[in-house]
């Protein structure tokens, strides 16, 4: 029996047989060509045919995992058309005379390369997409097929790493678990099996002789277990059957209140990257969106989104909401997200950085056509509005006075506006520290957890390095977050939590004593957290 340890990417248990996943890999030779033309023309070719395998590909994922984490294969067929990319593939063609498989392949091993070296995980990430774009037209160029088959029985797929097209075309009513030795959580693998709820690890020092072999994979800790005795593997069927009828019971608990034994109640809503995600916050019954980003329609666009396409957005969000309450953070990009047409420095430190409502105050026509789009939507349901990364009083009445001009400047111009609640996310020490005082300019307060925690304890939660050293249940942060809840009251204002620990349900109990009026966690956590709130004393 073997067991080893790797980092959970989504939670549960599995089962069954191991298949190792390796990858065909074409050996690319560089050959000399007598035809430049050609051999572009291969090239194209080739291209066009990955688009259109990468279309296919869409409509299959959109089907099974939904419009969000299908979009990956829309992103993969955009790097196709990559000016940079291109050029790249059609300079070494030309330059040095050679066959079009040599010139993708070395362009996909440099920009992979390129992207494996950047400084943030997201980017990393993205090294992943470009391997198997390039992949996917070398195998094309090379007459090959792809072969993502798993056999005839329900396996556990353990594998050096996974390219999100490999995924989605793999049987889910076969597929187990994911298992990899590399990869990242913020990996499109990583979000699929998140998606499909699929357990899966990554960092798993894994061996190919384990193909065949009995596995189990532990994703409540982050074990996988090859070839287990019989006295454990029965222990892990019973609790894979346990956690099967805890999923099942979890859904009898839609459409209950959110309410203690005692009486005290609490709201539960969900964060939200993108409208595609709404599905998912009806599904698990949320209250409301207490948090979605915004930045989204930067990242996703080519230029600066203009108001309207914001206010389309916001819109459909609202309206899809039917009353509830759908909380809006106004741009956050910088630090771990960038947008090339923003045009931001590098910097040595960029989550201490030019981010956030830092952007939004120096650049005040960007801050301006978000806020237009805002308050136009909110004449169609429940908006409120919560500004990032703020540390001091003068921030905000800066972004008061913007705000005022703006709704001003609309209802002058004959635009109907609803009556939005405006507060400010709480996640630098020194907002904690100036609660009280901020208390009595805004709404609400909206507790970042994430980045509270960072600050707070110093530590760089991207860092894996410093995983031994950071504690989210540090007793700083827990006297922040009370501190908070505290001065929010006095001055007659409501606190929540936006962060992932809003989603601890060891933590759940305290934040009802703390007073905390809402948690606001990812869609799949809601019922989680409600059982949590009503076993509660």
């Amino acid at each position: 029996m073997e067991v080893r340890i790797g980092k959970k990417i989504f939670s549960g248990v599995a089962v069954g047989k191991i298949r190792f996943y390796s990858k065909t890999d074409n050996c690319v030779e560089r050959v000399k060509i007598a035809d430049v033309n050609a051999e572009i023309d291969r090239y194209e070719s080739a291209k066009q045919e990955a688009v259109r395998q990468l279309n296919v590909l869409y409509e299959k994922a959109l089907v099974e995992v939904g419009e969000t984490n299908a979009e990956i294969f829309n992103v993969h067929a955009m790097m196709l058309d990559d000016d940079d990319y291109n050029e790249s593939v059609h300079n070494i063609i030309t330059s040095q005379g050679i066959n079009a498989e040599y010139a993708v392949a070395k362009t996909g091993d440099n920009f992979a390369e390129m992207f494996a070296n950047m400084s943030d995980d997201y980017f990393k990430a993205r090294s992943a997409d470009v391997k198997d774009i390039t992949q996917r037209v070398v195998t094309i160029l090379s007459g090959g097929i792809e072969n993502s088959e798993i056999g005839d029985e329900p396996v556990i797929i353990v594998a050096e790493d996974l390219a999100p097209s490999e995924t989605v075309q793999m049987d889910k009513s076969k597929l187990l678990a994911f298992v990899t030795r590399l990869g990242s959580a913020n990996s499109h693998t990583a979000i699929l099996a998140r998606t499909m709820g699929i357990p899966a690890l990554i960092g798993v020092d894994i061996c190919e002789e384990w193909n065949g072999k009995i596995g189990i994979v532990d994703g409540y800790e982050g074990k996988l277990i090859v070839d287990p005795d019989m006295e454990l593997l029965e222990s892990y069927f019973k609790k894979k059957a346990a956690d099967d009828e805890q999923k099942q019971l979890l859904q009898n608990l839609k459409g209950k209140e959110n309410v203690t034994k005692s009486g005290q109640k609490i709201n539960l809503y969900a964060n939200i990257g993108n409208p595609s995600d709404l599905a998912a916050v009806l599904d698990n019954d949320a209250g409301g969106i207490g948090l979605f980003r915004s930045e989204f329609l930067y990242l996703e666009a080519e230029d600066y989104p203009t108001e309207e396409e914001q206010f389309q957005a916001y819109k459909k969000v609202v309206e899809t909401m039917g009353g509830k309450k759908v909380i809006i953070r106004t741009l956050d990009i910088g630090a771990d997200k960038q947008a090339g047409y923003f045009g931001l420095d590098k910097e040595d430190n960029p989550a201490l950085g030019y981010r956030a409502i830092r952007i939004c105050l120096t650049r005040p026509e960007i801050f301006r056509t978000q806020l237009r789009a805002l308050f136009r939507a909110s004449a169609y349901g429940n908006l409120a509005i919560m500004y990032p990364m703020i540390i001091s009083v003068n921030e905000v009445k800066q972004i008061k006075a913007i705000s005022s001009a703006v709704k001003e400047e609309l209802v002058q111009e004959g635009i109907k506006i609803g009556n939005v609640e405006e507060g400010v996310m709480i996640e630098t020490p020194a907002a904690a520290l100036m609660s009280d005082e901020l208390a009595k300019e805004v709404d609400f307060f909206s507790i970042g957890t994430n980045d509270l925690t960072q600050y707070t304890l110093a530590i760089d939660r991207q860092n894996a390095k410093l995983d031994p050293f950071y504690d989210a249940h540090h007793p700083a942060v827990l006297r922040f977050i009370k501190m908070v809840t505290e001065n929010a009251h006095k001055a007659g204002i409501w606190a929540g939590i936006c962060g992932e620990l809003g989603a601890d349900t060891d933590l759940t109990e305290e934040f009802l004593k703390m007073g905390l009026d809402e948690l606001s966690v990812s869609p799949g956590c809601i019922l989680p957290v409600r059982k949590a709130v009503r076993e509660a004393e």
